[in-house]
């Protein structure tokens, strides 16, 4: 199986410190130094914002590497720096201005969950949003809003629609809400946050997808097959994760020999059948995600390769969580048992599969 590798001090930090940051809520300060010293956070930026040079293809397998790794520094990395790709959208002021910083880290919601009155100075802001992953490490703030004029009506664009814009905040302006109280993904954090009344200038909206105003490693690659792309490798990523340990633990001759032979034969034909399944949906997953890159480099990009994109993203996704609950039952109590990497990343794979952006197979 064909799986990128983080190096192995990387890998050993975060998995000396996954549980401690499980336990605290929040992913560890040895992690975070460990994400900004390899510039994770900005993986979509330039050098000269302190990114790196690494294009789509490679930052999907990154950040499977990373979730096989722990589930939850796979998620806060994948949705943080997913928001740093927003940079490309951003006046070279306020781009200047947020992502020059060595430890700038941008979370937000896709929800639209707030209002943006138009007003002489910009925009009044007023908004209460769920879920934010990573908001206890975040500098600043993603939310979109539904455009508002200055006597309440919908702004609404020639169709018809009401306006939603994306707006970035500083920390400072935001209040966070602790609204992340579930099984998984614990250390991820992933609080909510409110504005009240808030007045920004009007650079500090944006629109995804629009004309880019610098070029990102992601370049204008659509929304949202990069959220749906991105979001499937950190399942995948779990799964490996899973199988991993799984392996360890039950296919070793002590406890194997606890069955008879008919019955072991099951498990290993399980897993053997249940890791097929996982190599192949991968093995589709990247065939189409690599081709929709090159793609969009030579500009021949076509809807019907992005439909296929979103079909085998959220294919991997369902395969992983699938796979991972075929094996559940062969690992025994200590999968059940809170305080285990089993049920941790069990824990974490069921905690992610309630994103929405994934729910339907098709």
């Amino acid at each position: 199986m064909d799986i990128f590798a983080l190096n192995n001090s990387a890998a050993q930090t975060i998995l000396k410190y996954a549980a401690a940051s499980e336990e605290s809520g929040r992913l560890h300060p040895q992690i975070i130094s460990l994400i900004e010293q390899e510039r994770w956070f900005k993986l979509y930026l330039p050098k000269e914002f302190g990114g790196i040079d690494i294009e789509l293809p490679s930052i999907l397998r990154l950040l499977e590497s990373i979730a096989m790794t722990d589930g939850s520094t796979g998620w806060t990395v994948t949705l943080c720096s997913g928001a740093s790709w927003f940079a490309g959208f951003l006046e070279e002021n306020l781009r200047n201005h947020i992502f020059h910083s060595a430890n700038t880290c941008v979370t937000g919601s896709g929800a639209v969950g707030g209002t943006a009155v138009l007003v002489p100075e910009g925009y009044l802001i007023s908004g209460s949003w769920k879920y934010s992953s990573g908001a206890m490490h975040a500098t600043h703030f993603t939310a979109n809003c539904y455009i508002k004029n200055s006597d309440g009506s919908a702004v609404r664009d020639e169709q018809g629609e009401e306006i939603v814009r994306s707006f970035i905040f500083d920390r400072a302006e935001v209040n966070t809400t602790p609204t992340w109280s579930y099984m998984g993904m614990v250390a991820t954090g992933s609080h909510g946050f409110e504005v009240n009344n808030l007045i920004v200038p009007a650079n500090r909206s944006f629109q995804i997808n629009s004309d880019l105003k610098m070029q990102t490693n992601a370049g204008n690659y659509p929304f949202l097959q990069l959220a749906e792309t991105t979001l499937a490798v950190n399942f995948s990523g779990m799964a490996l994760h899973f199988l991993e340990v799984a392996e360890l633990h039950v296919l070793n001759s002590n406890n194997l020999k606890r069955f008879s032979e008919h019955h072991a034969a099951i498990i290993k034909e399980t897993f053997a059948n249940q890791k097929q399944l996982l190599v192949d949906a991968r093995n589709k997953f990247f065939q189409i995600a690599d081709k929709s890159w090159s793609d969009l480099q030579n500009n021949t990009l076509e809807e019907s390769v992005l439909n296929e994109v979103s079909l085998v993203s959220r294919t991997l996704a369902h395969v992983s969580r699938r796979v991972t609950d075929n094996l559940y039952p062969y690992c025994g109590l200590d999968a059940a048992k809170k305080t285990t990497l089993l049920n941790r990343i069990w824990r974490d794979m069921h905690t992610a599969s309630q994103h929405s952006l994934l729910t339907f197979e098709t």
